[in-house]
């Protein structure tokens, strides 16, 4: 029995290539340029957005109405439109009103809204608010 390691004849699989380092070069130069466009991307609209807003809950009344609270942040002398819904448990939207958010002392204020329903909501909160 002998050492040798065994290899597939010269030429059967086609011609054997030398590993470059120049591939692996241009591989993570490519991995690192398309990281570098989406946090340029995701950092961009977010400073794009001049109105951000996050709920901050629900109260299901009865099968007509909905209480919505959440927080818009935006600049103290802008007016923000906002989108409230109010969602079934098929997630089907029972329920929607715009509310105006007007300028303010502060740059976060937050809001209760009342949505009228067609049926029992399940859940409710702000779909989109943008500045006027």
């Amino acid at each position: 029995m002998t050492d040798t390691p065994v290899r597939p004849p010269v030429g059967r699989y086609g011609p054997v290539r030398p590993r470059s380092r120049a591939w692996r070069f241009v591989g993570w130069g490519a991995l690192a340029a398309l990281v570098l466009a989406v946090v340029v991307w995701v950092g961009g609209s977010a400073l794009e957005d001049p109105v951000q807003w996050k709920d901050v809950g629900f109260d299901v009344t009865d099968a007509s109405s909905t209480d919505v609270t959440f927080d818009v942040t935006k600049g103290q002398d802008e007016t923000a439109s906002c989108r409230v819904r109010a969602l079934s448990q098929s997630f089907g939207e029972v329920g929607v009103r715009t509310v105006e958010v007007g300028p303010a002392d502060t740059d976060t204020v937050r809001v209760t809204v009342t949505v009228p329903t067609a049926e029992l909501a399940v859940s409710g909160g702000v779909q989109t608010c943008h500045v006027r």
